[in-house]
């Protein structure tokens, strides 16, 4: 017997703010998060000068500097997510179900902080380890935010760190999804968070996969459409609380949607250029795994780049499993793409979008590249619509392919 699984809680950190309504106010007036860092002119060797960094985020004064000292920043966001969601589903201060065994994590990121790479750098080039501190591989471990949120609020249950590059956020929320649904644990924290740094950007540069319109951010990326010319890289934060029904319901909790399909594999074929066939697999068991058909989902939130091989193989993908014109969008023209955090911040977005009727356009997506698959694209202006089931997908290098379904409540 399987169990349902709900969303009771869920936040976010990113570019355009961490809360809805600011975010919402924002996208709705056209802004994105996207900007010219004039900081790396002259001081790092790379093409692109654009990144969407999360302004003025500070954990001081909310925790402690013993609670802060485990934590880069990639795990202070986690954990600033994570705190609000919990707020929201009425467990920030349950500690016996924190200490209880029934709650876990299943959150990821592609790497922890990279700050304290360097001193690991200087031992080895240099033998001198004064660099390092007792705290240095806690920050950088790819772990760090599933591990410090646990210690912080003394969780006891099962932990799931998913370090999968573009799909750690979303096969978070999967892995916890099907933990609750297999009755392993009662309420999961799910989500993804990475920080903004320059080698993270270098590895999309190196592969010619960087948006190089440093002159014009609020004009790229430019996800699906004929003239993009790459991704811009983001950073930020997004934690879902699921439960199972029967647990959420019994505590009288809302309840905000329902996870009702997930499915993952990989490509198997080569480490950076997608499989357009494997992708489709993975949405189409996501849809097995619901019990639903293609023509059961009003709207698909996709990976959306704007890369040239990642977009036509995604829209190929997904022609070929919904044959039709399926409505479709993506955030990465307002976020960057974030990494590891992507799948969990427009997962929360989705919902909150799913909740309201309102989904907002591509940004940036003024003529869909004729190479792309025929799809609805969402462009121009928000799409006012009710949708019972969102699909959301995510695609990492490696080749691992992510689909995540959603319900209304």
């Amino acid at each position: 017997m399987t169990r349902r699984v709900v969303v009771t809680g869920m936040s976010g950190i990113t570019a355009l703010g961490n809360d809805w309504q600011t975010i919402k106010t924002r996208m709705q007036a056209g802004e994105t998060g996207i900007v010219r860092m004039s900081e790396w002119d002259g001081k790092y060797d790379l093409r692109t000068r654009l990144a969407a960094p999360v302004q003025g985020f500070s954990l001081k004064g909310q925790f402690n500097r013993k609670q802060l000292r485990s934590m880069g920043r990639v795990a202070q966001m986690a954990v600033a997510a994570t705190d609000d969601a919990l707020e929201m589903a009425g467990l920030r201060d349950d500690t016996a179900m924190f200490e209880g065994g029934r709650l876990g994590i299943a959150y990821g990121s592609s790497f922890g902080s990279t700050p304290p790479v360097l001193g690991f750098t200087r031992l080895m080039e240099h033998g001198d380890s004064n660099a390092i501190t007792a705290t240095s591989y806690i920050q950088m471990m790819s772990h760090t935010a599933a591990v410090n949120i646990g210690v912080l609020y003394g969780i006891s249950g099962r932990i799931i760190p998913t370090s999968t590059a573009c799909t750690s956020g979303s096969m978070g929320i999967g892995y916890a999804y099907e933990a609750i649904k297999f009755g392993k644990q009662d309420v999961m924290i799910a989500g993804g968070a990475e920080e903004l740094c320059p080698t993270m950007v270098a590895v999309f540069d190196t592969l010619f996969a960087t948006s190089v319109s440093n002159d014009a951010p609020d004009a790229t990326p430019r996800p699906y459409d004929a003239n993009r010319d790459g991704l811009v890289i983001g950073e930020g934060a997004g934690t879902l609380i699921l439960e199972d029904y029967e647990h959420a319901k019994a505590r009288g909790a809302k309840m905000y949607g329902e996870i009702v399909g997930f499915a993952t594999n990989s490509d198997g074929a080569h480490v950076t250029q997608p499989a357009a066939d494997k992708m489709g697999r993975a949405l189409q068991q996501s849809l097995d795994d619901a019990g639903l058909s293609s023509n059961d989902i009003d709207i698909v939130n996709g990976h959306g780049t704007a890369t040239d091989h990642g977009d036509l193989a995604e829209s190929k993908a997904t022609r070929t499993v919904f044959d039709r014109a399926v409505p479709i969008h993506t955030l990465k023209g307002h976020f960057g793409h974030s990494l590891g955090a992507c799948g969990a911040v427009e997962a929360w977005l989705g919902l909150e979008m799913m909740h309201e009727g309102h989904f907002v356009p591509t940004a940036n997506l003024k003529n869909v590249d004729p190479e792309c698959a025929d799809l609805d694209y969402i462009m121009g202006s928000e799409r006012v619509m009710t949708a019972e089931h969102m699909m959301s997908n995510n695609f990492a290098f490696g080749g691992i392919n992510t689909s995540l379904i959603f319900k209304r409540i």
